[in-house]
Parts: C-alpha cells; sequence; structure tokens
C-alpha cells in the first residue's frame, strides 16, 4: 500500500492506530511483518508470516496495509481488494455506527487520521474494483467518497473521470473535455 494509493504510509496508519484504535502494532507483529519484507523470493513464505500477523493484530490497519502491499505488488488484485474490505471494516469500527450517516467536517476530511484512512480505503477499493471491472462496484465506492469527502481532499475525483471515461468510451468523453482535463475535484454532474 504505497502513499498515493490508499494515501497512508506505515507512519499515518499509525497514527490512526493511535488515535482510534488505542496503540501501535505490537513488537511480535511488527517482526513479523519485516521478518516477511525479507523473504520477497520466497512469495508463500512472507505470506504466512503476514497471516499470523494479521491473525496477531486482527484490528490493526498496520498487518492489513502489509497484506495489502503484498498482494497488490504480486498482482493478485481480488486479494488486495479482500485486505482492502477488511482494512474499510476496521476504519467503519473505529469510526462508530453513525459514520457516514452525515458527511463528515471538513477539518475531518483533512486532519482526522481515522476519517482519511477510511476515505483512502474507499478511494483504493473503488480503484481495485475498477481494475477488476467490477464497475458498478467502483462506481457505488466513488458515490459514497463523492458524499463523504464533496471538497476532494482525498482526491476520488480522477477515478471517477477514469470509470466515466470507461463507461462512455474513450472517443465519445474526449470531445466533451476541458483543455485541463484532468480535473481536480467532482464535476457538477452527479
Amino acid at each position: 500500500m504505497e502513499h498515493g494509493r490508499w494515501g497512508f504510509d506505515e507512519a499515518s496508519a499509525l497514527a490512526f492506530a493511535e488515535g482510534a484504535l488505542g496503540g501501535a502494532v505490537s513488537p511480535e507483529v511488527d517482526a513479523l511483518i519485516a521478518q516477511a519484507g525479507l523473504l520477497r523470493a520466497q512469495p508463500d513464505a512472507a505470506l504466512a508470516l503476514l497471516e499470523r500477523a494479521r491473525a496477531a493484530a486482527p484490528r490493526h490497519p498496520v498487518p492489513l496495509i502489509a497484506l495489502y502491499r503484498f498482494h497488490f505488488y504480486g498482482h493478485r488484485l481480488a486479494e488486495a481488494r479482500a485486505a482492502g474490505e477488511d482494512a474499510l471494516a476496521v476504519a467503519r469500527m473505529a469510526l462508530g455506527a453513525d459514520f457516514g450517516d452525515q458527511p463528515p467536517a471538513d477539518d475531518a476530511v483533512r486532519h482526522d487520521p481515522a476519517v482519511r484512512f477510511y476515505l483512502f480505503t474507499l478511494k483504493g477499493l473503488a480503484y481495485l474494483n475498477l481494475r477488476l471491472g467490477a464497475l458498478d462496484e467502483a462506481q457505488y465506492l466513488l458515490g459514497a467518497l463523492r458524499r463523504l469527502d464533496p471538497q476532494d481532499h482525498v482526491g476520488g475525483a480522477l477515478l471517477a473521470q477514469v470509470l466515466a471515461r470507461h463507461l462512455q468510451g474513450d472517443a465519445a468523453l474526449a470531445q466533451d473535455l476541458p483543455p485541463e482535463y484532468p480535473l481536480r475535484g467532482w464535476s457538477t454532474a452527479p
């Protein structure tokens, strides 16, 4: 999970864990993840270590991020999506059952680690669904992201433009694009 896919690096995930979950990952889990990182040439062994880390800290974002990265960079997008869905559930639990009933305050979207983790995870899942051809799911996730981040602080609008381009066909959409495409921010059309 590189900074930019979900928008979180390890330090940001730890900030989310500190603020929303009450602490950093244990030294044992950290060691399992570090050991897995040394086994890039042995993916089965690395995956076993990452799964042990996840089992030891099932509600912590750091093992999920490690699993996501492992699967994403190994071109196992369906497995990366599953890790993203688990991360979304972790963030949702941290934010509470009422999160999303109303869009969060602009300040929370820009600065609250749990809110940002949730929004970037939505964006990452939309991207993965787009790549996997699950366009209806990608569209649904981008709609949720648009509602929760109307100012497009996490950059979901660009993915929405990619999806629209795909759905409408390159030639049809290119006729309607302004010269500054791709745009930053949501279009005026829903």
